[in-house]
């Protein structure tokens, strides 16, 4: 197993077990709810990321390796919460994105951690409606 592998087994474990059920239940934590691309059930994942206008941008740790980004790929129809408040949209993956100069726009301590923890980055745009 390579060293990029072990760190999202890792990673990935940590957060899916003790991060997020913690982090879901905080009140404003934001949450990017997704449909699950197999059960068809709502996939609740706290993220990091900013609103800009009518957009809310992120940046994934780990792209399509992503359990939400794959679940944007079967269904791109999404929702996020901000500040308590629940928004719809339609979720874009954009592998083109500077990745470096989006985090620079985005919260300060969660690009710190994506960068640091991520090994294959990605922009998500979610226009609200």
């Amino acid at each position: 197993m390579s060293v990029t592998e072990l760190k999202f087994r890792t990673v990935t474990a940590f957060q899916r077990r003790i991060v997020n059920p913690v982090a879901r239940r905080m009140p404003g934590q934001v949450l990017l709810e997704t449909t699950g691309r197999k059960s068809g059930l709502p996939r609740r994942t706290p993220v990091g990321g900013r609103r800009i206008g009518d957009a809310f941008w992120l940046v994934s740790e780990y792209g399509d390796k992503s359990h939400y980004v794959r679940n944007i790929q079967a269904d791109p129809q999404v929702r996020v919460r901000l500040k308590g408040v629940w928004h719809t949209g339609t979720a874009h993956l954009l592998p083109d994105d500077d990745v470096r100069a989006r985090l620079r726009t985005l919260p300060r301590y969660n690009s710190a951690v994506v960068q640091g923890l991520g090994t294959q980055l990605l922009t998500v745009r979610v226009d609200l409606t």
